[in-house]
């Protein structure tokens, strides 16, 4: 699970690059397009400029997405990415986690309190090592202390138990820092924006409402960009941790009913 993780983050932070390379490249090469553009709108007529204003909608969303990278600036884009990368990357290692630990805890305990029938504790304990999931493994640890009497059993269960969730909850720390951390570095880009913007105004000497708009919406660009990354990680971050709280009710009540297994079978 670890090398699948660590495969997927470096697929990942491969493609940011990449990206990055190219909003990097594209930045570098526009002053030479607006300028080319400057003089091609003095020169085209108008019907030029109203048949790219009706080409421009059907260009994809990538293309979309790729100009509002760029126009918000890479500097502060690319860090807001790198967030939305990693933490999707640790959603999707969750996610097959999670997954693969639940357990059907219904025909576990019948296969459990057969075994117990036909072979007595040791053939239970073979049930639970043939078994794939944390259910499975408190059982075996509830199931190996069986001869040491119910009370530490039900110890033996809580504290198994507390080592299982634990590995459960693993990486959702990290989810959750992101969460935080994208809309911060998408209000510090902000920030620097409207700075920058500021800075321009006064060596122009006078308001331009152009230059103030065109200052502004790139400012505000990082914002929407930290909170989309915000809002995605925080509706997955939710999901997984229904998904910790359904398992861990799961595993509560079959370890009730696992030690009334054991009771009954302590009395026969």
């Amino acid at each position: 699970m670890k090398k699948v993780f660590m495969v997927m983050i470096a697929i990942m932070i491969g493609v940011s690059s990449t990206v990055m390379v190219k909003a990097q490249d594209n930045a570098a090469a526009s002053p030479d397009q607006e300028v080319v553009d400057e003089d091609s709108t003095e020169e085209a007529p108008a019907e030029e400029a109203v048949e790219e204003a009706a080409a421009a909608p059907s260009q994809g969303i990538h293309y979309v997405i790729k100009q509002k990278f760029i126009e918000g600036g890479w500097e502060w884009m690319s860090p807001v990415l790198i967030c939305l990368i990693i933490g999707l990357a640790i959603v999707v290692e969750r996610t097959i986690f999670l997954n693969l630990a639940s357990t059907n805890t219904t025909k576990l305990l019948a296969k459990i309190e057969d075994a117990m029938k036909s072979g007595g504790v040791e053939a239970a304990k073979e049930v639970c090592r043939n078994t794939r999931g944390p259910v499975a493994s408190i059982f075996y640890q509830g199931l190996d202390r069986s001869s040491e009497g119910i009370e530490i059993v039900e110890k033996s269960i809580v504290s198994y138990g507390s080592v299982q969730m634990a590995q459960m909850e693993r990486g959702l720390i990290w989810i959750s820092l992101f969460i935080a951390l994208a809309p911060m570095l998408g209000f510090m880009g902000t920030v620097v924006g409207m700075i920058a913007a500021f800075d321009a105004i006064e060596a122009a000497g006078d308001i331009s409402p152009s230059l103030v708009a065109g200052g502004i919406k790139v400012a505000l660009l990082t914002t929407v960009a930290g909170l989309i990354v915000a809002v995605i990680l925080q509706i997955f971050y939710n999901y997984l941790v229904s998904k910790v709280d359904s398992l861990v009710n799961a595993m509560e009540d079959a370890s009730i009913s696992l030690i009334d297994i054991l009771v009954k079978y302590n009395k026969n």
